[in-house]
């Protein structure tokens, strides 16, 4: 059914550099968005971005935020900018979908939810792997019972990461950088969202092992919950094993890969020196002179789900593994597939949390505290990597039914 005109969400960008670029199927895709302004400090950025949708391209997000068509900041800048952004565009009575992470500082997550709450604004927290559809249906097969009662969920991510081409920043963790910033968020929102949210306390290792990239490049937490399930975690961002040879080799985007493409990654860093990994990265970022669109024109035909990893949630009476294309379910006395649709759009639910809080007054799973108790998670694995210890929680919720 065709949605109604007035259903529109008219977006405005902040920051249109690879997260905006990764999310552009879905701006472009999804019939209940809108682009109609821009904002990067950057000139050829701007000036590709008003010449591809035809729409306003500003400096400044301060200056983007004070025109009233606009309906919705999508706000895509660095980690560090996300709080202010927030704050500017919740001033100007704009609702906000933010990337994660959602902030640096557990304060600065504190002062966004405040933000939106005085101006009355909808606030999403995305695009994360708790979205996904294989997740969402393995959370519905958890709480339905069907299986019983759920008992231990364990996830592992193993990836190159760490040797795509980085700013500076990016390889500092006290800026944002490394894997529990950027990475992290999406195998902790996976495991919080199957067993309900409320994380008691975590217990940590990571590794930051190559003195070139010196921020962390890999973890293993364990999560304890307040239902009784516990969840191991393992991330490498190491580009050596490459996880999705377990998931049908269909990469994290839900496209299928090349396995033949192997050390790809560190190969094209091999010799840069730091200021050509810069002009790499500018170069290949929207707006840049090497520039390409993530997807092609034939994607949609080819793509599935996307995913994070193996993910294994097990039940009293099964096993749930969630697959790009449906769930495997081994239950007592049988295995079986389920399959799931093609998705009809690239990461169609953000947009469906986003579009049904706004327009509907359905309470997101992933607002804002939601997303804090998940950025809790996250500088728990940190402390209790630097401490030893474990970590207990205070900021936990069980978020909205979806």
């Amino acid at each position: 059914m065709s949605l109604k005109p007035e259903a529109i969400l008219r977006l405005g960008v902040a920051g249109v550099g690879r997260a905006f670029s990764l999310m552009l199927p879905t701006l472009t895709g999804d019939p209940r968005l809108r682009i109609v302004a821009g904002a990067d400090p950057r000139p050829e950025a701007r000036a590709r971005f008003a010449m591809d949708f035809s729409a306003r391209a500003f400096e400044t997000v301060e200056a983007m935020c004070e025109e009233p068509e606009i309906d919705v900041i999508y706000i895509a800048s660095p980690h560090q900018f996300h709080r202010p952004h927030v704050e500017i565009a919740a001033r100007a009575g704009k609702h906000v979908l933010v990337e994660k992470p959602m902030a640096l500082a557990l304060d600065d997550c504190e002062a966004m939810i405040a933000a939106v709450e005085r101006a009355g604004v909808t606030m999403v927290v995305g695009h994360s792997h708790g979205f996904d559809a294989p997740i969402a249906r393995t959370r519905a097969l958890v709480e339905s019972g069907a299986f019983g009662q759920l008992r231990m969920i364990n996830a592992m991510q193993f990836t190159d990461f760490l040797y795509r081409p980085r700013r500076p920043e990016e390889l500092d963790t006290a800026s944002g950088g490394g894997v529990i910033f950027n990475q992290a968020p999406h195998q902790v929102d996976n495991v919080r969202v199957i067993a309900g949210g409320l994380t008691r306390s975590v217990r940590a290792g990571a590794g930051a092992w190559d003195p070139a990239r010196r921020t962390q490049g890999a973890y293993s937490a364990f999560l304890n919950f307040e239902n009784g399930a516990f969840a191991s975690l393992t991330y490498s961002g190491y580009a050596h094993f490459d996880s999705d040879e377990l998931c049908e080799w269909i990469a994290e985007s839900g496209l299928p890969k090349d396995p033949t493409r192997y050390g790809g990654a560190r190969a094209a860093l091999q010799g840069l020196s730091e200021i050509e990994e810069l002009n790499l990265k500018s170069s290949s970022n929207y707006g840049g002179a090497q520039y390409r669109p993530p997807h092609g024109d034939d994607d949609a035909a080819r793509r599935w789900h996307q995913h994070f990893g193996l993910l294994i949630a097990s039940c009293d009476g099964a096993d749930i593994r969630p697959r790009p294309d449906g769930l495997m379910i081994y239950a007592n006395n049988e295995k079986r597939f389920e399959p799931l649709p093609r998705p009809r759009v690239h990461r169609a639910e953000v947009i469906d949390e986003l579009h049904g809080a706004i327009e509907h007054g359905r309470a997101p799973l992933h607002d804002g505290r939601w997303a804090m108790a998940t950025m809790e998670v996250c500088y728990a694995i940190l402390e209790s990597s630097r401490t030893g210890r474990e970590i207990m929680l205070s900021r936990q919720c069980a978020g909205a039914t979806p």
